[in-house]
């Protein structure tokens, strides 16, 4: 009997955990950090930890289907509470630890979850503040008990802690429940809920099964649809983005379940640099906004740095510049020019380098859930990382297409993985994909299903793109945000966008011209590395709002914009441009909680800038 076949039924995510854990009890799971020091947990604490969570919630009465919320940070606990959901036959329903209280209400009221697991007292209190708004709504379960024992007297408050015994009670009456309940898993089993990012509207649970996931499990991790070699026990990796999010939870859960990849929570997401460099993982994921604000980061060491560290180092950078040049061409295969070249760098500049970024181990690297600039990926490819990007959405469970070794064609996100159907509509543009990953619908929302989904089972992504050399794909934007001008030009805002984030001094760029007769941009700067700029300059400011003022910034971001438009035609370049006056927030109805920006809110909020823009001089 192999890992993946499961004696006792369907195959899961639970009893794979379950017979790691009984192949080899004290390998290493995962590690989390406790006060300072890496934790580690075994495949044997691993699963007996999710046998007392589930045996928790059958006391509590969940029955196979009823919705389990989890409104927290990456951690053991997420994952003991998810496998656990999973064991019972529940559905777990992820939140994103910014959601503020109204999103929590929506989501909590919209799946109706009988239990949340709350981290702290923080969540707790959103928690708190809309329970009225859920009727379903049984149990609050916090794991962080300071700030909350004690403090609030409501009969749904529940510690980790509490959970735990009851788990340990009910096991002890009955211990063969949870393996009876796994036992009659289906494969339409739906096991997640996963909210999508609502840009244009409230979000839509996606309702992913059993099926779902052990198909992407086979195309992903096992069948080596990333990483070649396929990811093992060998493989470290860092989980800091949410686990609500599809592609972290394939990351981190899937591959962990799958592979018995080792799992290491970063303490917060400010912490991620100091933990890449603990860790040094061999597998990384990250979305655009990781990557642009790393490479942002390196520029601001940089300009710090004496002069001669900064004449060699940007010496070597501009070798990287050409071996990544070089790599596109090849499409990521080295050449005997390009090896002597990358040999010296390493010995000189890279390795320090890739040490400092906490990447020096990184053997894969995926950039996916929005478009890049080309730019980004050819730095980390000029400097080693073997860096691609890569393309799905919840609702095909995050399988659609990715560059492989060896055959990376950059500005696309590459080949349709093997069994993926994948066709571009001939008449929009748009990108369809079928295989049997397609997820089982919206929840609640038959409607919004069948306006993605249609009677052939071809999923419909909303997102536009072309054929490279006839293997490669090329998303050019999504449909809804595509600009016609006044003069009737179709134009992809994404591409500009992500040009003018390549920079190091730009974090936000919303291109703008819909009926319009010519493109525009409001534009958000990087704070910390426009702000050294400034400071390098004595140049001074107090907050973000003044710096953005300050004509000087303003020139810096000109010439910004200046080089970008020498790359697009005519009609696609801005032709002016205004400075935000704030950071986008997600709080504030700026941002989804994956940081994507929702444009339609954010043309609302600054009319007077983008009317200022169209205004004759």
């Amino acid at each position: 009997m192999t890992l993946t076949q499961d004696r006792t039924g369907t195959t899961t995510v639970a009893t794979r955990v379950r017979d790691r854990a009984r192949a080899a009890p004290g390998r290493v799971a995962m590690r989390e950090k406790d006060f300072g020091i890496w934790q580690e947990v075994t495949w044997a604490d691993y699963w007996e930890n999710v046998q007392l969570v589930a045996h928790a919630l059958l006391a509590l009465g969940v029955e196979p289907g009823d919705r389990v919320a989890v409104h927290s940070e990456n951690r053991r606990e997420w994952l003991y509470a998810d496998l656990a959901i999973v064991a019972v036959r529940g559905v777990t329903v992820g939140l994103y630890p910014t959601n503020p209280a109204a999103e929590a209400a929506y989501l909590l009221s919209h799946s109706g979850a009988r239990i949340l697991l709350a981290e702290d007292q923080e969540q707790v209190d959103k928690a708190l503040e809309v329970a009225g708004r859920c009727p379903e709504l049984e149990r609050i379960v916090y794991v962080e008990p300071r700030g909350v024992r004690g403090r609030y007297d409501d009969p749904r408050l529940m510690s980790w802690t509490e959970l735990l015994e009851i788990g340990a009670a009910h096991r002890e009456e009955d211990p063969g429940a949870v393996e009876r309940r796994m036992a009659a898993t289906l494969p339409d089993d739906v096991i997640t809920l996963i909210y999508t990012s609502g840009t244009t509207g409230p979000p839509k649970g996606v309702m992913l099964t059993v099926g779902n996931v052990e198909y992407a499990i086979a195309r992903l991790v096992e069948g080596g649809g990333f990483a070649s070699p396929p990811p093992s026990e060998k493989d470290l990796i860092l989980s800091y983005l949410p686990l609500c999010h599809v592609a972290e939870r394939a990351f981190t859960v899937w591959f962990n379940a799958a592979a018995g990849v080792q799992v290491n929570f970063a303490e917060s997401i400010e912490t991620v640099q100091a933990n890449l460099r603990e860790v040094q993982p061999t597998i990384l994921f990250g979305v655009p906004r990781i990557w642009e604000k790393v490479l942002a980061g390196v520029e601001i060491r940089l300009e710090s740095a004496s002069p001669f560290k900064r004449a060699v180092t940007r010496f070597w950078l501009r070798v990287a510049d050409r071996i990544g040049d070089e790599l596109v061409r090849t499409g990521g295969t080295h050449t005997p020019r390009t090896r002597m070249l990358y040999g010296a760098g390493w010995l000189l500049c890279y390795r320090a380098l890739r040490e400092r970024l906490g990447m020096r181990r990184v053997r894969y690297a995926a950039s996916g859930a929005a478009p890049i600039a080309p730019a980004v990926l050819k730095f980390y490819m000029g400097i080693g990382i073997a860096m691609h990007e890569v393309y799905g959405m919840s609702e095909n469970t995050a399988v659609a297409t990715g560059n492989r070794p060896g055959r990376i064609r950059l500005g696309t996100v590459g080949e349709p993985h093997e069994g993926v159907e994948l066709r571009i509509d001939e008449l929009t543009g748009e990108i369809l994909t079928r295989h049997p990953g397609t997820f089982a619908g919206y929840w609640r929302d038959p409607r919004a299903t069948a306006d993605v989904l249609d009677a052939d089972g071809w999923l419909h992504t909303g997102d536009v793109g072309e054929w490279v050399d006839g293997t490669h794909v090329r998303i050019t934007d999504r449909m809804k945000d595509i600009i016609i001008t006044a003069g009737g030009k179709n134009i992809a805002p994404s591409e500009i966008e992500n040009a003018l984030k390549a920079s190091p001094y730009v974090k936000e760029a919303v291109v703008v011209g819909d009926r319009r007769k010519h493109l525009a941009a409001l534009i958000g700067i990087e704070l910390d590395t426009v702000g050294e700029w400034a400071r390098r300059r004595g140049l001074p400011y107090t907050t973000y709002r003044d710096l953005s003022e300050k004509a000087e910034v303003r020139e810096l971001v000109q010439r910004v914009v200046d080089d970008v438009n020498e790359r697009f035609a005519r009609v696609e370049q801005v032709k002016r441009f205004a400075l935000l006056p704030k950071e986008l927030d997600h709080e504030d109805g700026e941002l989804t909680a994956t940081q994507k920006v929702k444009r339609s809110a954010v043309e609302r909020l600054f009319a007077d800038l983008v009317e200022g823009m169209y205004r004759d001089r």
